[in-house]
């Protein structure tokens, strides 16, 4: 269990990574994932992740009390929105644009009433 553990550390990491290039995918939740990933395969890892001068205090601030920042509040809602619209603009199935309207309408909320620091 302990090699599936590492693996879905280093594949989270990877995608996180991947995220601090590309503006619309979201880092932080990766690093989340892969933090919590390494606590069971190699703390040390996830020690490593938390101690990063950029990425390390916003995670410990979700793991102490579920606190996100209102700049990545924002960035967060505003990506979901330009989302909707590009489907909007696609010209896709509109059945599938309400579905992924209300999607990130709910996580929106969700995401909004976190806490803040």
């Amino acid at each position: 269990m302990r090699y599936l553990w590492l693996a879905t550390g280093w594949l989270t990491l990877s995608v996180g990574v991947i995220g601090v290039f590309l503006p619309v995918m979201p880092t932080v939740p990766f690093l989340l994932v892969a933090v919590w990933a390494f606590a069971r395969s190699s703390p040390r890892l996830g020690a490593r992740i938390m101690r990063h001068p950029k990425f390390g205090p916003p995670i410990r601030a979700w793991r102490k009390g579920g606190i996100i920042s209102r700049t990545a509040k924002i960035w967060a809602v505003g990506a979901m929105a330009c989302g909707v619209g590009w489907t909007i603009l696609l010209g896709l199935d509109p059945r599938l644009i309400a579905v992924q309207a209300a999607a990130c309408t709910a996580v929106g909320i969700w995401l909004v009433s976190r806490p803040e620091a």
